[in-house]
């Protein structure tokens, strides 16, 4: 489906954005990672091409500009164009506002927010030549809900909800699509460290009666990332089990 494509995932030495790795390879698709831990990276780079398919792992900061632009150069000039951005990059600093120190508020808002608007912003001027290309951004339900104890997290991920919704208005003139996905409780290593009683509790809010996958959320962002979605833009896909719907 995407046999020959070129996506670049930020964030994606692990989690979320190796798991997209792996789906979008599995489709034939070209991965470019995007990292800043570079053990990680190189392994999960070996890991993608043992898929069958090319894929670089380059280092960088998505707080800095000028790496982000870098990076698209060194796209540019190994594959000549860019199809799929997906924004994955993000941190956690968790903490009650009024214990919340502004260094952990500007840490996460810088990295999930304006790390998501450097990497379009550089990206995009390739897909714009283009005239093609597919933005995929990782939110979370918590940007539409709200949630105790993560002010920074919250308004950075309704930020990358709301920048989702203006991208889609100002590119779509250029045949390029920007959705978000917005996942809910799904197992990671976060997660792995609750205790029975927290996750029995966080289970019992979620309709479907259980934590997600790493690889309900990769097969949301291929859908959107794929020729299936051609004719969406704009919208919040949530992968939540049906978490604050009032199902």
């Amino acid at each position: 489906m995407l046999k020959g494509q070129v996506a670049l995932i930020t964030g994606g030495a692990r989690g979320f954005g190796l798991a997209t790795a792996r789906t979008l390879a599995e489709q034939g698709c070209n991965i470019v990672l995007v990292d800043i831990l570079q053990e990680s990276l190189d392994a999960a780079a070996a890991e993608i091409r043992s898929l069958g398919v090319d894929c670089m792992g380059l280092q960088g900061d998505v707080t800095n500009f000028d790496q982000c632009s870098g990076i698209m150069d060194k796209i540019k000039d190994s594959y000549g164009n860019l199809d799929i951005l997906i924004n994955n990059a993000g941190v956690l600093r968790d903490d009650l506002t009024i214990k919340m120190k502004e260094s952990d508020w500007d840490t996460v808002l810088n990295v999930n927010l304006k790390g998501v608007f450097h990497m379009t912003k550089a990206a995009v001027k390739l897909m714009i030549k283009a005239r093609k290309g597919k933005i995929v951004n990782v939110a979370s339900v918590v940007g539409l809900l709200g949630n105790p104890g993560q002010a920074n997290y919250v308004a950075s991920k309704a930020g990358v909800i709301g920048l989702t919704k203006t991208w889609a208005k100002e590119f779509a003139k250029r045949n390029i699509n920007v959705n978000a996905v917005a996942p809910g409780l799904v197992i990671t290593e976060l997660t792995k460290n609750l205790t029975e009683a927290q996750r029995e509790a966080l289970i019992s809010e979620t309709p479907l009666g259980r934590f997600g996958t790493m690889n309900d959320v990769a097969n949301g962002i291929l859908f959107l990332a794929s020729p299936l979605s051609d004719f969406i833009t704009g919208v919040v896909l949530r992968i939540d089990g049906g978490l604050g719907t009032g199902v």
